[in-house]
């Protein structure tokens, strides 16, 4: 199963039924009166989070949704049944956007939730409902009315205790695959990762969930290179771990482009607590990891902590470090299931 994380729908609700004009025709009744019954409603567009969904991916494949319309009212005071709601199924994280991909009309953040997006229209009143003491056969009926008729779109942010930011070949899906049993994608080159990756990563008998997103560039936030796509998956961390890569040319550098992007996305991604970490540490001779040390900490404003993917050195420290900032509370079912059941990283820890 592929990862897919915004679509584009169209739902619309059901039409009401309309009412009926009818009289009654019985046998020696010479005036039966008013019979028409009302028509249903139409039917309801409803969203739901559910569980073992972590990909609009069904979306893909699908885009139009339309409920059922209520039926037409009849004789002998018979009323149409309501149409059916029709229900989208979507995973914890989903959010509801308007068309002009900016108006959010609904975040889901609870497993179980649900939200009507739209209403059916009301059926209409048979004749039977216009009987007064005045006008003894009315001959009139209401039309149903129309359903409501939108596109929408629906983005995923993924829900994680912790986040891991960085420019390419930073060392990320390395440091994951390192303290999780996620299995991403590694390679020396930019953009290994194409996809954000989830784990669920055990430390000191405290379990969290870790997000690794595919690596920012200069301009992420504006959509250059996978960042603008990816940032939204990291806006509901607690924390972000930033690594940067010992090898690179300038720490410090390094360090900036990435700040600038998070700073510039709207998301308040420039609130969030970051831990910095220098990686790749086995790859480098001491003094040159010292001048990268000091590049770093004169950057960040935060002495950084030394750590390798590779071989491990330093990895429990920055564990526990996320851990002191998540907290004690121990991390959650769905998060967990979230990360253990993700088609694109089968995480256990």
């Amino acid at each position: 199963m592929k990862f897919l994380d915004e679509a584009k729908v169209y739902i619309r609700s059901g039409d009401g039924g309309n009412g009926c004009v009818a009289f009654r025709r019985e046998k020696y009744i010479e005036f039966g009166g008013p019979s028409g019954g009302n028509g249903g409603r139409g039917g309801d567009v409803i969203i739901e989070v559910v569980d073992g969904l972590n990909t609009l991916i069904d979306y893909r494949y699908q885009q139009h949704f339309k409920a059922p319309r209520g039926v037409n009212g009849m004789g002998k005071d018979r009323h149409g049944a309501n149409g059916k709601p029709i229900t989208l199924k979507v995973p914890v994280g989903t959010q509801i956007i308007d068309e002009d991909r900016e108006t959010l009309i609904h975040d889901f953040t609870k497993l179980g939730e649900t939200y009507v997006l739209a209403e059916g229209g009301n059926g209409g009143f048979g004749n039977a409902h216009f009987k007064s003491s005045t006008n003894r056969a009315p001959r009139n009926a209401n039309p149903g009315q129309p359903g409501e008729e939108r596109w929408i779109w629906l983005r995923l942010k993924l829900i994680a205790d912790a986040g891991l930011v960085g420019l390419p070949n930073a060392g990320k899906s390395t440091f994951l695959s390192k303290v999780s049993a996620a299995r991403p994608k590694i390679a020396d080159y930019p953009f290994t990762t194409l996809h954000p990756q989830l784990g669920v990563v055990d430390v000191d008998a405290r379990e969290f969930v870790l997000a690794d997103i595919p690596g920012l560039i200069e301009g992420a936030h504006e959509g250059a290179g996978l960042g603008d796509r990816f940032l939204g998956h990291v806006e509901r961390c607690r924390v972000l771990l930033h690594l940067i890569d010992a090898t690179c040319e300038h720490a410090g550098k390094a360090y900036k482009t990435v700040r600038g992007e998070l700073d510039a996305y709207e998301g308040d991604l420039a609130n969030k607590i970051e831990i910095v970490a220098l990686n790749k540490i086995d790859a480098v001779d001491p003094d040159e990891l010292k001048k990268q040390k000091d590049r770093l900490k004169r950057a960040a404003k935060q002495t950084p902590l030394l750590i390798s993917g590779a071989t491990g050195e330093g990895v429990p420290d920055a564990l526990r470090a996320l851990v002191a900032v998540i907290g004690e509370a121990p991390v959650s079912d769905k998060a967990k299931s979230a990360a253990q059941s993700a088609p694109w990283a089968p995480a256990t820890s």
